[in-house]
């Protein structure tokens, strides 16, 4: 098996697990999140866009229903050792498999906590369950039982955040050799997504982030390209990618002649971060960082071109989007602690004078303050 992690790892987050359940007094949690199946037990697949639960009771024992094609994918992958397949048919309803399961661990009548907050949790699949579940036992949604321990990363883990921050640094440089008057952005976001492959990176969660001219002040990939013009902007978001671990960068780089407001917008983003990472320290909120964001731009005239979140953390996720939990908004609870990984993003979108400016950086949250993952100046750069 090519598991990612120790042994040692992997138990000590089944305790984690088990313990937190204990707390919640749940006899068993049903897991739909796939980042919680690869982090419990090294599980590797984009098979949860179909009905796919691992389920984890109290005695500990692990069962994972899934279909037939990542029988062998859970075998090569994970350490669950067992798998139970429902067939594909008309008028399948796997649900029906999922109750022979909770049968056989004696969860009758039980309390279980149910990831609701999960890309393979259709609607359609929601239904399903709760009506299966309905007499059958007590439910709650427990969505966020794993991904509190996951929000803090381990030693093993720093090690892929570290090395994606690498790749995500060499992707800069990528973009930087080929952005240029003339240039097709299909180029430069291909030999961006090549360098990190070539590294032993993985696809991202989402897609890049790649628009120049107009689209530039787009927060989202979408699939019309065109090429540089003598005097442009060019807007990309991006991620290393290493073992399904994220480190992500924003950077809006000038082509040809350079706008004054544009100087003012770099030194505005450079500012907020600036000013953001000294607030990303241990038991600060990060709504609390978030505030601190706003207040900046809101100083410098920048209100109606900022966010209304400046970051959220990164670590290990799935498609569609690399976009972990907590984000960073206003009033966010959530207390900052070392070992959470943030990716920060200082953006302003101009729509009156059609100008963007991005800055972002990931950061590692340390025992005493953090550390910048990426190794690249955050300088204005002109092409």
């Amino acid at each position: 098996m090519a598991l990612h992690f120790s042994k040692e790892e992997f138990k000590k987050r089944k305790s984690l697990v088990l313990k937190s359940m204990d707390d919640h007094n749940l006899d068993a949690l049903l897991m739909f999140r796939q980042e919680s199946m690869y982090w419990l037990t090294g599980y590797d697949t984009f098979g949860y866009v179909f009905f796919q639960t691992l389920v984890l009771d109290q005695k500990g024992n692990v069962i994972l229903l899934t279909r037939a094609p990542d029988l062998r994918q859970a075998q090569n992958t994970s350490n669950i050792q067992d798998i139970r397949i429902w067939i594909d048919k008309d008028g399948a309803n796997p649900t029906d498999d999922l109750k022979i399961i909770l049968n056989e661990l004696n969860l009758k009548g039980k309390k279980i906590g149910i990831e609701y907050e999960a890309y393979g949790m259709t609607g359609r699949n929601a239904l399903k369950l709760n009506k299966s579940l309905k007499e059958y036992c007590q439910i709650e949604d427990q969505s966020e039982l794993i991904t509190i321990h996951r929000v803090i990363k381990s030693q093993e883990e720093i090690v892929y955040v570290k090395k994606a921050a690498e790749l995500a640094d060499k992707a800069l440089d990528q973009a930087w050799k080929y952005a240029k008057s003339g240039a097709s952005e299909s180029k430069i976001l291909a030999e961006m997504q090549k360098i990190v492959l070539e590294g032993g990176g993985d696809y991202p969660a989402n897609e890049y982030i790649i628009g120049s001219g107009h689209n530039a002040l787009l927060c989202r990939y979408q699939s019309e390209k065109r090429n540089l013009s003598t005097d442009d902007q060019l807007s990309l978001e991006w991620a290393g990618t290493y073992k399904h671990y994220h480190s992500a960068m924003f950077r809006t780089i000038l082509i040809g002649k350079t706008n004054p407001k544009h100087i003012k917008m770099h030194e505005a983003c450079v500012e907020a971060l600036t000013n953001c990472q000294k607030k990303l320290i241990p038991n600060n909120t990060v709504g609390e960082v978030f505030d601190t964001h706003a207040k900046t731009f809101d100083n410098l005239g920048y209100n109606k071109a900022r966010m209304n979140a400046c970051g959220y953390s990164l670590g290990c996720t799935f498609s569609p989007n690399w976009m972990d939990w907590p984000m960073l908004y206003t009033g966010n609870p959530y207390i900052i602690k070392p070992g959470n990984v943030f990716f920060m993003h200082m953006i302003l979108m101009d729509s009156e004078n059609q100008l963007a400016m991005n800055l972002g950086e990931t950061y590692l949250v340390t025992k005493n303050g953090n550390e910048r993952l990426g190794k690249q100046k955050i300088d204005l750069v002109v092409l």
